[in-house]
């Protein structure tokens, strides 16, 4: 096994409340991968491989880092927090949040019912999502050299879910936590993945760029 960085992507369209108009990078969503590049190219840090997941947010990042030769897998790509959340409008009341904030108490809930199977017909299920985190996780892991994963903040909570062994409640004040462009590293510990990095900006960690320390 080897390990593995996963780097959430840079801002997105913040006032998007839909899949497609989500799903692209803001001014500062560039900007903060361009950072994050030069970063690591100036740490000399080693990754023969870099992934993404297929989303267009996902590609810029990569892009935006400098990395020219990525492998693309729709298996890292985010969960459909829109479409649930829209769900969860239409069949149990709850109303999506206007205002960012509103979203620390939105998402656990969504989350809950995705879990227990109360969100009819959602695009896809809660074990579904579990199975591909884990799968492709594993494959990256058997693979030779250290690897970078460049997906989205679902998927990071999902993972850091399976090797902490969190519960719902934990995997949602997880996923709320992620910064834009943050690392968070994977580490082959016993024969299994073990986190040893969490939501590291190192490449934002000054006064002049600390406003671009986002979650949203």
């Amino acid at each position: 096994m080897t390990h593995i960085t996963l780097i959430r992507h840079g801002q997105a369209n913040t006032e998007a409340r839909d899949e497609v108009s989500y799903d692209r990078l803001s001014p500062l969503g560039h900007q903060q991968a361009d950072w994050l590049g030069q970063y690591l190219a100036s740490s000399n840090a080693h990754h023969p491989r870099v992934y993404s997941g297929t989303l267009t947010r996902h590609i810029e990042t990569a892009s935006g880092m400098g990395c020219t030769e990525v492998t693309q897998d729709a298996r890292l790509n985010e969960m459909e927090y829109f479409t649930m959340a829209q769900a969860m409008q239409e069949q149990h009341g709850l109303a999506i949040p206007e205002e960012r904030e509103g979203f620390i108490a939105h998402l656990p809930k969504v989350f809950k019912a995705w879990a227990a199977g109360e969100i009819d017909n959602p695009p896809e299920s809660w074990c579904d999502f579990e199975h591909r985190t884990q799968s492709v996780l594993a494959e990256i892991a058997a693979g030779e050299g250290p690897a970078l994963v460049v997906t989205s903040g679902g998927f990071i909570s999902m993972a850091m879910r399976q090797a902490m062994g969190l519960n719902t409640d934990g995997m949602a004040r997880m996923a709320l936590a992620i910064m834009n462009t943050s690392m968070h590293r994977l580490f082959p510990i016993g024969g299994h993945l073990s986190p040893v990095l969490f939501n590291a900006v190192p490449h934002l960690d000054n006064s002049e760029r600390q406003h671009a320390q986002t979650h949203l």
